[in-house]
């Protein structure tokens, strides 16, 4: 593939990856499948609707999945799709890379 044609899909792809709270959202549901309460409460700073707005645009892009529970109440799981899990050794570079090179120290 020549750089021509790689382009506008790298771009696509860090378009996708770029969004506030994205790769968060993917890092967490790395660990499996979760409710939207528990993704909520892994990311305090998160704010329910962002959430919901990024999970929607993660589920049209194929990265999540969107799973309904048939329980009285009924419950809805969001776990990663085997695209959204391809992203695991990307995430798992940066955090390596952010291990190495962040100084804590300009930190929140």
């Amino acid at each position: 593939m020549n750089q021509s044609e790689m382009c506008p899909r790298f771009e696509k792809a860090v378009d996708i990856l770029s969004k506030r709270w994205v790769a968060l959202i993917v890092f967490q549901l790395l660990n499996g499948s979760q409710r939207f309460s528990e993704i909520e409460a892994a990311l305090p700073n998160l704010s329910g609707r962002v959430l919901s707005e990024r999970l929607k645009e993660l589920e049209l892009e194929g990265v999540v999945k969107r799973d309904v529970i048939p329980e009285t109440p009924v419950r809805i799981e969001y776990s990663l799709t085997d695209k959204g899990k391809a992203l695991a050794p990307i995430l798992g570079e940066i955090s390596k890379w952010a291990t190495e090179w962040i100084d804590p120290s300009f930190l929140d």
